[in-house]
Protein backbone atom coordinates (compact mmCIF):
# COMPACT_ATOMS: atom_id res chain seq x y z
CA UNK A 1 0.00 0.00 0.00
CA UNK A 2 1.47 3.33 -0.99
CA UNK A 3 1.33 6.48 1.12
CA UNK A 4 -1.58 8.00 -0.81
CA UNK A 5 -3.67 4.82 -0.41
CA UNK A 6 -2.87 4.72 3.31
CA UNK A 7 -3.88 8.35 3.72
CA UNK A 8 -7.17 7.80 1.87
CA UNK A 9 -7.83 4.67 3.89
CA UNK A 10 -7.09 6.25 7.27
CA UNK A 11 -9.34 9.16 6.29
CA UNK A 12 -12.35 6.90 5.50
CA UNK A 13 -11.65 4.77 8.59
CA UNK A 14 -11.74 7.91 10.72
CA UNK A 15 -14.91 9.14 9.01
CA UNK A 16 -16.53 5.74 9.56
CA UNK A 17 -15.55 5.73 13.22
CA UNK A 18 -17.03 9.19 13.75
CA UNK A 19 -20.19 8.44 11.76
CA UNK A 20 -20.81 5.21 13.68
CA UNK A 21 -20.30 7.06 16.95
CA UNK A 22 -22.84 9.67 15.87
CA UNK A 23 -25.32 6.97 14.82
CA UNK A 24 -24.76 5.11 18.10
CA UNK A 25 -25.49 8.25 20.11
CA UNK A 26 -28.48 9.24 17.97
CA UNK A 27 -29.96 5.73 18.28
CA UNK A 28 -29.80 6.05 22.06
CA UNK A 29 -31.79 9.29 21.79
CA UNK A 30 -34.59 7.71 19.75
CA UNK A 31 -38.04 7.47 21.31
CA UNK A 32 -37.77 3.68 21.60
CA UNK A 33 -34.06 2.74 21.58
CA UNK A 34 -34.97 -0.85 22.48
CA UNK A 35 -35.71 -1.67 18.85
CA UNK A 36 -32.30 -0.22 17.93
CA UNK A 37 -30.22 -2.65 20.00
CA UNK A 38 -28.57 -4.40 17.04
CA UNK A 39 -27.86 -1.10 15.33
CA UNK A 40 -26.33 0.34 18.50
CA UNK A 41 -24.23 -2.78 19.02
CA UNK A 42 -22.91 -2.84 15.45
CA UNK A 43 -22.27 0.92 15.47
CA UNK A 44 -20.08 0.40 18.51
CA UNK A 45 -18.25 -2.59 17.05
CA UNK A 46 -17.64 -0.83 13.77
CA UNK A 47 -16.49 2.41 15.39
CA UNK A 48 -14.08 0.65 17.73
CA UNK A 49 -12.63 -1.54 15.00
CA UNK A 50 -12.23 1.27 12.46
CA UNK A 51 -10.46 3.35 15.11
CA UNK A 52 -8.13 0.48 15.93
CA UNK A 53 -7.33 -0.21 12.26
CA UNK A 54 -6.64 3.48 11.67
CA UNK A 55 -4.12 3.47 14.52
CA UNK A 56 -2.58 0.17 13.45
CA UNK A 57 -2.01 1.44 9.92
CA UNK A 58 -0.18 4.49 11.21
CA UNK A 59 2.15 2.07 13.03
CA UNK A 60 2.73 0.18 9.78
CA UNK A 61 1.23 -3.01 11.20
CA UNK A 62 2.30 -6.28 9.60
CA UNK A 63 -1.33 -7.44 9.92
CA UNK A 64 -2.84 -4.80 7.61
CA UNK A 65 -4.45 -7.25 5.18
CA UNK A 66 -6.04 -9.34 7.92
CA UNK A 67 -7.32 -6.25 9.72
CA UNK A 68 -8.70 -4.73 6.52
CA UNK A 69 -10.52 -7.93 5.57
CA UNK A 70 -12.11 -8.09 9.02
CA UNK A 71 -12.90 -4.37 8.93
CA UNK A 72 -14.75 -4.82 5.63
CA UNK A 73 -16.89 -7.59 7.14
CA UNK A 74 -17.76 -5.49 10.19
CA UNK A 75 -18.49 -2.39 8.09
CA UNK A 76 -20.77 -4.37 5.75
CA UNK A 77 -22.66 -5.84 8.73
CA UNK A 78 -23.11 -2.38 10.24
CA UNK A 79 -24.25 -0.95 6.89
CA UNK A 80 -26.76 -3.77 6.40
CA UNK A 81 -28.24 -3.18 9.85
CA UNK A 82 -28.34 0.61 9.55
CA UNK A 83 -29.99 0.39 6.13
CA UNK A 84 -33.00 -1.29 7.81
CA UNK A 85 -33.82 1.87 9.78
CA UNK A 86 -35.42 5.00 8.30
CA UNK A 87 -33.50 7.50 10.46
CA UNK A 88 -31.20 9.90 8.59
CA UNK A 89 -28.31 9.06 10.90
CA UNK A 90 -28.70 5.35 10.13
CA UNK A 91 -28.87 5.94 6.38
CA UNK A 92 -25.76 8.15 6.52
CA UNK A 93 -23.97 5.52 8.60
CA UNK A 94 -24.85 2.79 6.08
CA UNK A 95 -23.45 4.94 3.27
CA UNK A 96 -20.14 5.64 5.02
CA UNK A 97 -19.75 2.03 6.20
CA UNK A 98 -20.25 0.81 2.63
CA UNK A 99 -17.59 3.23 1.36
CA UNK A 100 -15.17 2.12 4.08
CA UNK A 101 -15.79 -1.56 3.35
CA UNK A 102 -15.29 -0.96 -0.38
CA UNK A 103 -11.96 0.78 0.24
CA UNK A 104 -10.78 -2.03 2.53
CA UNK A 105 -11.80 -4.64 -0.05
CA UNK A 106 -10.13 -2.73 -2.89
CA UNK A 107 -6.82 -2.53 -1.06
CA UNK A 108 -6.80 -6.19 0.00
CA UNK A 109 -7.70 -7.31 -3.53
CA UNK A 110 -4.79 -5.41 -5.09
Amino acid sequence: MDLQQRDELTSILHECMETCNHCFDACLQEEDPGHMVNCIRLDRECSDFCGYVEQALTRDTPFAEELLRTCAVICRACADECRQHHHDHCQRCAEVCDRCAAMCEKITAA
